[in-house]
């Protein structure tokens, strides 16, 4: 079953684009909790259930957006690579390990896509959920939630370092610069 797979996703070079949707679906998850949790944090006197009923919201809305809109757009480019690959072979692939790559890697895609944000924001969500259970445990949960999000966008960077072949740690600097960057600005708009 494991080679079955490992063909399928050679076929059809899904390895490649299932890393790049962890990375960047989850960088977006990560960075946009992190944008709610400086809002609230800004706002000044938050209720922390409306806190996690937001994020989870929040999580909630990125995962099926990138589970449908992923769905959609490889199905589609793996549809017309097989019409393309069966025209040039002069030939139906549709029961062929192509056939099956074509019809089973968007599903997978899909998956990833839509599943690495909502993960990494029940990752930065763990800290709200933990103070709003046991309120005595994490003084400053929006605090506590944002530095996960730091933590995890400065490891997102350092994992795309590793893959780019570079710096491992101007990469994660860099991711984290973006983060703080973001915060900033959301943290200036609130005093407006």
């Amino acid at each position: 079953m494991f080679k079955r797979f490992q063909l399928l996703f050679s076929i059809s070079q899904s390895n490649l684009i299932v890393r790049r949707y962890f990375v960047v679906n989850g960088f977006d998850g990560a960075l946009t909790m992190l944008g709610l949790l400086m809002g609230f944090h800004v706002s000044n006197n938050v209720i922390l259930s409306v806190v996690i009923t937001a994020c989870m919201g929040t999580a909630i809305a990125l995962a099926v957006s990138g589970i449908s809109s992923a769905y959609i757009s490889e199905s589609a480019e793996k549809r017309q690579e097989l019409r393309e690959l069966e025209d040039a072979m002069i030939a139906d692939l549709q029961q062929s390990a192509h056939g099956q790559a074509a019809r089973l890697m968007p599903f997978i895609v899909a998956v990833v896509n839509g599943m690495s944000p909502f993960i990494f924001a029940l990752i930065i969500m763990t800290p709200l959920g933990v103070a709003h259970r046991y309120p005595w445990l994490i003084s400053y949960p929006l605090e506590t939630a944002a530095t996960v999000a730091f933590i995890l966008i400065f490891f997102l960077g350092v994992f795309i370092g590793k893959i780019s072949g570079g710096f491992w740690l101007w990469a994660g600097l860099r991711a984290l610069l973006i983060a703080l960057i973001t915060s900033l600005l959301i943290y200036i708009v609130g005093l407006v």
